[in-house]
């Protein structure tokens, strides 16, 4: 009787380190968009996401209302492909907050958006992924986007 307390302990902690390793993949696998991201290496970016992923974008129409923007990702990766080498560019990911159920992923990730060194925007990407393979991919990422209350 006193040998199952020991074994519920020993396998509660498993369990914790096998989500936590799950996370840091996760974790991973946004770095790894964000690297080619600033390298502005399409073929990089296209091995972290998944085959029909959706990208969108919360932010402010003329008149102040907020407004949903879904973007084409080969757009997406034509825009960053063609930013010149005379425009300096960095998002700073602030933090991560990760949550892992199964092959499904979310990280949050509140961020400022630098256009050669001076702040532009900042807000907050929330990405969902899915572990095809073996590998976590990205199959959705939505941001915020505001110029406002970014300290």
């Amino acid at each position: 009787m006193r040998l199952l307390p020991g074994l519920l302990l020993i396998f509660s902690f498993a369990i914790v380190n096998a989500q936590d390793t799950e996370k840091e993949e996760v974790k991973k696998a946004v770095q790894m968009f964000f690297d080619g991201f600033h390298k502005q290496d399409s073929t990089q970016i296209k091995s972290t996401i998944g085959s029909e992923i959706i990208l969108q974008t919360i932010g402010r129409n003329k008149e102040g209302a907020s407004i949903v923007k879904t973007a084409d990702f080969n757009d997406f990766l034509k825009s960053i492909v063609s930013i010149p080498d005379s425009i300096k560019f960095q998002e700073k990911l602030l933090s991560y907050q990760i949550k892992v159920d199964g092959s499904m992923a979310n990280a949050w990730t509140p961020y400022e958006f630098w256009i050669n060194d001076s702040l532009s925007h900042c807000g907050v990407n929330s990405f969902q992924l899915h572990k095809q393979g073996g590998t976590w991919k990205i199959i959705y990422l939505i941001d915020t986007r505001r110029r406002e209350n970014c300290n």
